[in-house]
């Protein structure tokens, strides 16, 4: 089994579908991680991180963590080998959001080729939140799949990631009680259902999203956000990372607990 997951930058790998590319991996599938940017343009987001030197270096840096967190993932990662574009407007030339839309699947095409995956992981059309380097992931990955449908290498299934969504914030914070820090983001969330058609048990490979996430030492606070909240509730929790079957050209029976089912 070959498994695909195509990402913005680094450290969307370890923040989005980790413990699932984590278990598939221990279980004998051979996963690969695409990149499409180097993360060149993103914020030092750790203080404890935030120096002349490392901002200096910074490109550099983002590409030893992200081996050190294929490395805990058991993972396998290929840089897409575009610029990140950075959030600010307006967007600089060359960068990914702005490169021809035919050389970007070009390139992606030419991995699966190699690569032969039968599962691709990606985010849906909101790129997961409105980064402009997402939003043209999920374009790329997309009109890839679509590339290379009805030849030899042809991708029996695409996913989206359903990741933080309303129905997981919920949960946590009526589990974590008055400790919950929950609040202030269920409070900017739309109260919309999610699309969740595929739920992989995961749990046992929280710890090693957790380590993977840290390895991104530039982005990752590890007293703030994602990281304060209890390992412990939300194994019992949300035991699960979940996903949307955009597209599929096997049969399935949904909902489903596998990736590879049908296959």
């Amino acid at each position: 089994m070959r498994l695909m997951a195509v990402h913005a930058h680094p450290d969307d790998e370890s923040g989005k579908g980790a413990a699932t590319t984590a278990r598939y991996a221990a279980e004998g599938a051979e996963v690969l991680v695409v990149t499409c940017t180097g993360g060149e343009r993103g914020e030092v987001l750790n203080p404890r991180m935030d120096t002349p030197e490392v901002r200096a270096n910074l490109p550099e840096i983002r590409r030893r963590e992200m081996t050190t967190a294929r490395e805990i993932l058991g993972v396998r990662q290929r840089f897409l080998g575009f610029a990140d574009s950075g959030m600010r407007e307006p967007l600089p030339p060359g960068c990914f959001a702005r490169v021809s839309s035919d050389l970007a699947v070009a390139r992606l095409v030419a991995v699966i080729r190699e690569f032969r995956p039968q599962v691709m992981v990606t985010y849906d059309e909101t790129g997961g939140y409105p980064h402009p380097d997402h939003i043209k992931t999920h374009e790329v990955a997309v009109a890839a799949f679509d590339a290379v449908a009805g030849t030899s290498h042809e991708i029996s299934k695409l996913y989206y990631l359903c990741t933080f969504t309303r129905e997981w914030f919920q949960a946590m914070h009526d589990a974590l009680g008055p400790e919950s820090p929950m609040e202030p983001v269920l409070a900017e969330l739309p109260d919309t259902p999610s699309k969740i058609t595929t739920r992989i048990r995961c749990e046992e490979f929280f710890a090693a999203r957790d380590r993977a996430l840290l390895a991104h030492a530039t982005q990752i606070d590890p007293e703030s956000g994602f990281m304060l909240h209890s390992r412990d509730v939300e194994r019992v929790v949300w035991p699960t990372e979940d996903y949307y079957l955009a597209r599929s050209f096997v049969p399935v029976e949904l909902p489903e607990d596998d990736l590879f089912a049908g296959l």
